[in-house]
């Protein structure tokens, strides 16, 4: 870890990286953190193994060629919807203090302080740290919602609130907008952005925020732990760490392996609309499978030569078929829909925010409680990887880009993906909004020119997104595995990278996507209580650098 440059407030401690790691050679080489690597290791094996005795001991056959759900999927999906119904002002209200801290950060003098010391510079461009923590954040999700959600979300308010027995029963966001298209649009957009904007990246910018201050200005260890020397002292290092760094690796395990279930399923049914193959539980274990294996070079090469390329060639072909759709689809609607979309978000966030008073549950538990929990169990993973590569950046600095700039770039993608399918729906093409979610996409591209083509390019970006989540992932989940330690053994990043691909199968497998939310809300929901520390020990830490620049 390099040291700080110019004047800083170190963290003076007796602990010493990796001094409580255990290292061999045989029967390859291994430095691993006692116990959190066996007990994260363990927990994730068991649980796997767990999942697919159950999945075989619940199955119910085929009646009549259709296929039941099983046992396991009915506990998993019971899981995340009492997790989200439960909890859902808990998710709220966590959310709207991590977007009020970041903001508050930028305008105040604490956004002066340089991650990494005064005299710090830069280890990327800006391009290349953009394409990184871009690619990185959110990518798998904006290929499979960039489409269905604002649809999804038009029709519902479209449609309006449908009551059943004195309860509502629709999914439109707040009291939907009954037979008025124009404002239907408006607030299903509104709605996607609100999931898709601020709130989302400032949870990863306060992981991110938290882990580079206490490793580059403090001279503390990259791992989540160090973030509460404020608030635990030396005690940091025993087991209230552990406990720390086990909840961060089984939240980004188990955030990563929705995401990787999420990108199969996509993958898989782009194949099948192509006519290449049928989108069979097979052809999602094959993909997950050969992208794992890729993933696992990207891996091996590092951050620099893999994940870096990786994630600039992805941003290269996501900006390309943005312009194509802009360029070929309703123009117009979409560029003056960017600032209508803007305009609606602002005027609909306070309302989406609101966790008390309101009645559209299945809007508040199944999308915001649900995407809340997601961001939240993604955060050690994106927020550390974020870290990594942002040294040498100013708070302020740091905060625009991670939280104003791809909110911006979500809200275009969303605008012109979402925005031309809802026009298409307009003027009478039902087939989109008919068919499932992960074809939706596909379904969209049909009714533009070049449709093999920009089909093909959508795949490649799943795929490719696919790759930089899992190796991105994989490199983060090594480092708090060994205690702080940035260049482990190889060894241990491939088995990390195996072990999301396993779980990911597993869990699609064992459910689908119900046991992906389940796993993402479940682990979510304890680790919000470790932001909101985190965020507490952040501003502490910030005033801290003010006085000894001061």
């Amino acid at each position: 870890m390099p040291v700080p440059e110019g004047p800083t407030e170190i963290i003076k401690t007796s602990f010493q990286v990796g001094q409580d790691n255990i290292e061999g050679e045989a029967p390859f080489p291994f430095d691993i953190h006692n116990p959190v690597f066996v007990i994260s290791a363990g927990a994730v094996v068991l649980f796997t193994a767990i999942t697919i005795i159950l999945q075989f001991a619940t199955s119910v056959p085929p009646i009549d060629g259709a296929e039941q759900v099983s046992g396991v999927q009915v506990a998993f999906e019971g899981v995340r919807d009492w997790v989200t119904s439960t909890f859902d002002w808990f998710f709220l209200i966590a959310g709207n203090i991590f977007v009020l801290l970041c903001l508050g950060l930028i305008v105040t003098p604490l956004g002066k302080v340089r991650l990494g010391g005064p005299e710090a510079t830069p280890d990327f461009t800006m391009i290349g740290w953009f394409s990184m923590l871009f690619a990185a954040g959110m990518g798998i999700g904006l290929m499979f919602y960039g489409v269905s959600e604002p649809l999804g979300h038009f029709q519902a308010a479209f449609t309006g609130p449908v009551v059943e027995n004195g309860v509502r029963t629709d999914w439109a966001p707040l009291g939907g907008a009954a037979g008025d298209e124009a404002a239907a649009r408006s607030l299903g957009m509104a709605a996607t952005i609100f999931h898709w904007g601020l709130h989302p990246w400032a949870i990863y910018a306060v992981v991110a925020l938290s882990l580079a201050l206490f490793a580059y200005n403090k001279g503390l260890p990259l791992t989540l732990r160090s973030v509460f020397h404020p608030l635990l002292g030396e005690s940091v290092w025993g087991w209230p760490g552990h406990i720390i760094d086990v909840m961060a690796v089984l939240a980004t395990l188990f955030g990563l392996a929705t995401s990787l279930g999420i990108g199969a399923e996509q993958a898989a049914a782009g194949f099948a609309f192509l006519g290449m193959f049928e989108a069979s539980d097979t052809a999602k274990v094959v993909l997950i499978v050969a992208i794992t294996a890729v993933a696992t070079m990207s891996v091996v090469l590092g951050v620099e030569k893999g994940v870096k390329r990786l994630s600039e060639l992805n941003m290269g072909l996501a900006v390309i078929l943005l312009f194509f759709v802009i360029l070929v689809g309703p123009t117009g609607e979409i560029i003056g829909g960017f600032f209508s979309s803007l305009g609606a978000y602002a005027k609909e966030i306070v309302p989406l925010s609101n966790p008390f008073g309101r009645d559209d549950d299945n809007f508040r538990h199944g999308w915001t409680a649900f995407y809340w929990a997601w961001w939240i169990s993604w955060s050690p993973f994106v927020g550390m990887f974020i870290a990594r590569v942002s040294r040498g950046r100013t708070v302020r600095e740091f905060l625009i880009a991670v939280l104003i700039v791809p909110m911006l770039i979500s809200v275009l993608w969303m605008t012109a993906l979402g925005g031309t399918a809802i026009t298409k729906t307009i003027e009478g093409i039902s087939t989109i909004g008919d068919a499932a979610l992960e074809i939706q996409l596909f379904e969209m591209l049909l009714h533009l020119p070049l449709t093999t083509i920009t089909s093909t390019v959508g795949i490649i970006l799943v795929i490719v997104f696919f790759v930089t989540s899992s190796d991105s992932g994989s490199l983060v989940i090594d480092t708090i595995s060994a205690g702080g330690k940035v260049n482990a053994p190889v060894p241990q990043r491939i088995f990390w990278c195996t072990i999301e691909g396993v779980v990911a199968l597993a869990l699609l497998l064992g459910g689908g996507l119900g046991a992906l939310q389940a796993m993402a809300v479940s682990t979510g929901l304890p680790f919000t209580l470790v932001l909101l520390g985190a965020s507490w020990a952040t501003v502490k830490g910030l005033l801290a650098e003010r006085r000894e620049l001061a």
